[in-house]
């Protein structure tokens, strides 16, 4: 039945690279590619660029590192954005970056497979209604694709709203209600926040320990504070003063019920992936008990929660701030590069590339950074290949979208 299926699609052949995922990875790979002369094809499941910032995040959102630390490759941003840029300036440099390198994703096309052929040597990308040949396969979906939703005893039962951060906009749907929000991440707290504004009473999860740090000390970037000392320290030297730093600007946060791990943060980071959290203003209200900090929930009731501590409450509402997934081991088959977590199992700096043809792009766990620095290596190694077989091409300015109606005006 598979092979009837697959036999109806259409068959398209990319002379570039097929990129899956039109957000900042997919459409940064692209970019490097068009300006050395190298065509790819990207193809988004939703209808716009960046559908994880457009349609999955919420209104207040802002950048949490300084605009210079997220920018995509050959592009930066533009001289009179803030420090720190919202949510809608960031989707319009996007915007602005696919334009700038005639960028046109193939939009609603959701991969359902994507599997290597031995025998010919190329990869087979199958549509709802195409099946996509090239040499290479650039997977750009990063660890962010799909919403996690934790298997919490009595969730089902609950009779009021739950909701999870990636259907979250804003806080004034929650105004002067009691909201359980599970997750402390920067999500979370920030979801915390916003719901001060609305006079809500957040009452903020916190199974874990965690640490949190200051978005600036005396004006300046924690993070850019971080990545100048790791020139000249070692990383638990660095840590500890970050640490002390946070101490001095932030106080004890384990008074707070915010434990911090024996791990320093930049040291965890790297280990686990677990980012901390960048303060921009929870803490002062978990200090004034606007925000109320509990510990772990043991079952959600039809009216609340039960927590381990042995305390029951009764709530309104309640906002998951429980993160994200890979959704890669859902399409991309018989991969061994990839971990049954859908995140490759070789580590930063070198899992940008794998086997037959196949690359990584935005599974750093370190951000626009990391991605920044992997789409730059997958489009050196690509033109390398696409040099040694084609030549060079007369110029960069050769169009996804083109390449795209070629084939399907002759199919």
């Amino acid at each position: 039945m598979g092979t009837c299926r697959a036999e109806e699609h259409r068959r398209i052949f990319v002379p570039g690279p097929i990129i899956v995922g039109a957000g900042p990875s997919g459409l940064a790979v692209a970019a490097c590619l068009s300006n050395r002369g190298v065509p790819s094809v990207v193809l988004e499941r939703t209808d716009c660029l960046a559908s994880l910032w457009q349609k999955r995040t919420y209104d207040r959102l802002k950048l949490h590192l300084p605009k210079h630390f997220c920018e995509l490759p050959l592009m930066k941003f533009p001289k009179n954005f803030p420090k720190y840029p919202s949510k809608q300036q960031f989707i319009s440099y996007v915007e602005s970056y696919a334009a700038r390198f005639n960028i046109k994703p193939v939009f609603n096309k959701t991969v359902e497979t994507a599997e290597f052929d031995v025998v010919s040597g190329l990869w087979n990308v199958k549509t709802q209604d195409d099946v996509y040949t090239s040499t290479w396969l650039v997977v750009a979906t990063g660890e962010n694709a799909e919403p996690v939703v934790p298997d919490i005893s009595g969730l089902k039962n609950f009779t009021g709203p739950v909701v999870h951060t990636s259907a979250y906009k804003s806080g004034s749907e929650f105004a002067n209600r009691k909201v359980l929000v599970v997750g402390c991440g920067n999500s979370g707290m920030e979801v915390c926040l916003d719901l001060c504004r609305y006079n809500a009473l957040p009452h903020m999860v916190v199974r874990n320990s965690v640490h949190v740090l200051p978005r600036e000390f005396l004006g300046l970037s924690t993070f850019g504070i971080a990545m100048t000392l790791l020139k000249w320290f070692p990383l638990k030297l660095v840590d500890n003063l970050l640490l002390l730093l946070a101490e001095s600007s932030l106080g004890n946060t384990d008074r707070l019920g915010l434990r911090r791990p024996k791990t320093g943060p930049i040291e965890l980071k790297n280990v686990t992936g677990k980012t901390p959290v960048l303060d921009v203003g929870a803490i002062s209200l978990i200090q004034s008990g606007h925000i109320r900090v509990t510990q772990a929930v043991k079952e959600i009731t039809r009216s609340g929660a039960k927590f381990v501590d042995g305390r029951e409450m009764e709530f309104d509402s309640i906002i998951l701030a429980t993160g994200y997934k890979s959704n890669v081991p859902d399409w991309l088959k018989d991969s061994s590069f990839f971990t049954k977590e859908g995140m490759p199992k070789t580590p930063f700096p070198n899992g940008w590339k794998g086997e037959d043809g196949l690359y990584t792009v935005g599974f750093t766990r370190r951000g626009l950074l990391g991605t920044a620095f992997d789409a730059v290596k997958i489009a050196e190694d690509i033109t390398e290949q696409w040099m040694k077989f084609n030549g060079p091409l007369r110029s960069s300015s050769i169009c996804t979208s083109h390449i795209i109606h070629l084939h399907f005006n002759k199919s």
